[in-house]
């Protein structure tokens, strides 16, 4: 055998010796992935609560509902921690022990961006919008920068005190994430033409996004062990990292914030849509609820109905006909997808829970999560 060739194979003999003698090490998985132990995954009907600042107690009643298996809270950052470091818990501490007492589960969706208390402003830098949608849809609002350090710490110093408090609740079941956000727990920013050159202005990037969403998981990972953490489903904003306009850069942020939500919180991750209504067919609506159902058996999903059909049937799909409404919304939720899979759960706001014509629909859709 030539030396040179002899020399080849002494080297290879060397290097695999040397690579048989070391340490085996696995592949990095996250440290949150595993599901809360002993935890039920959220699933069937859930009622959705909005909170009336203007009243002392929470409206439970719904929670006597024997088709509802959870209760959503809305409420906002403001509203609970109106001075830093003394939050009022009265009516998250009427929510848990009425859940605890009635055995359904709970879901928190608190509410920071537009409505974070005054003080939480303070030295944070911040841009004046007109609120997308909701009750105070078009108001111009003071909102900090979603990647804003100071407001982001202390957003996050507040979801802390909140799972001291709660975390080891039985009925505890699911929190939404929030902080990089503005009217609710979506991730979803003002994106009018003339709200996207003030985000030009501002210097915003995808990068800069979804630093402060990878920051928001880890935080909720490390604060709820005990908690599945729910993403509702919105965009970033078509402007790429070099401050240009990029048509398809809202779609690709969405889906780079979903990967990194799975990759942080593995099975505790729960993707959410929160605008659903009756109406079948192309649109914006339709298309976003085809996107979460394609993650069924993936992840855990849920979905809640944009509004009240109770109050709003013209708006979801059956003017005049609110059974009608809530009836064609639930059908579009609950469809399967490829795999046969159906959503968690179906959030379903509180007017639609407690009315007497609805009674035979409610019953209907829970028996399609059985």
């Amino acid at each position: 055998m030539p030396r040179s060739e002899k020399l080849v194979i002494d080297l290879w003999c060397a290097l695999a010796a040397a690579l048989l003698t070391l340490p085996i090490v696995a592949a990095a998985r996250p440290a949150q992935s595993r599901a809360p132990a002993g935890i039920p995954a959220p699933n069937g009907l859930v009622l959705v609560i909005e909170n009336k600042p203007q009243e002392n107690r929470l409206n439970l009643r719904a929670l006597n509902s024997p088709y509802i298996g959870g209760v959503a809270l809305q409420i906002r950052w403001r509203d609970i921690e109106p001075i830093q470091g003394s939050p009022d818990w009265s009516k998250l501490d009427q929510l848990f022990t009425a859940a605890e007492a009635s055995r359904k589960w709970v879901q928190l969706l608190i509410f920071p961006g537009f409505f974070s208390p005054p003080w939480a402003f303070e030295g944070v830098r911040t841009e004046m919008f007109p609120i997308q949608y909701g009750p105070d849809k078009h108001t111009v609002e003071k909102l900090p920068l979603p990647w804003d350090e100071i407001y982001l710490n202390r957003w996050f110093a507040f979801v802390k005190q909140l799972s001291d408090r709660y975390g080891k609740s039985p009925a505890f079941r699911v929190v939404a994430a929030a902080g990089p956000t503005s009217v609710s727990a979506e991730f979803t920013l003002p994106s009018k033409p003339e709200d996207v050159r003030t985000w030009l202005k501002v210097g915003y990037t995808p990068r800069k996004y979804i630093a402060a969403w990878q920051k928001t998981f880890r935080n909720y990972a490390d604060n709820f062990p005990n908690q599945y953490v729910s993403l509702s489903l919105g965009f970033g904003l078509n402007i790429d990292d070099h401050g240009k306009i990029a048509p398809h850069e809202r779609k690709l942020t969405r889906q780079e914030i979903i990967d990194a939500a799975i990759g942080l919180l593995g099975r505790r991750f729960v993707l959410q849509f929160s605008n659903l209504d009756g109406f079948p067919g192309a649109g914006p609506g339709p298309r976003a609820v085809d996107f979460l159902i394609g993650y069924n058996g993936r992840v855990i999903t849920g979905l809640q109905l944009r509004t009240s059909c109770e109050r709003h049937s013209g708006d979801m799909g059956a003017e005049g006909n609110p059974a009608l409404a809530l009836k064609k919304s639930i059908d579009i939720g609950m469809q399967p997808n490829t795999t046969g899979q159906h959503v968690n759960y179906l959030e379903i706001y509180e007017p639609d829970v407690i009315a007497d014509d609805l009674q035979a629909v409610l019953r209907d859709g829970v028996a399609l999560f059985k």
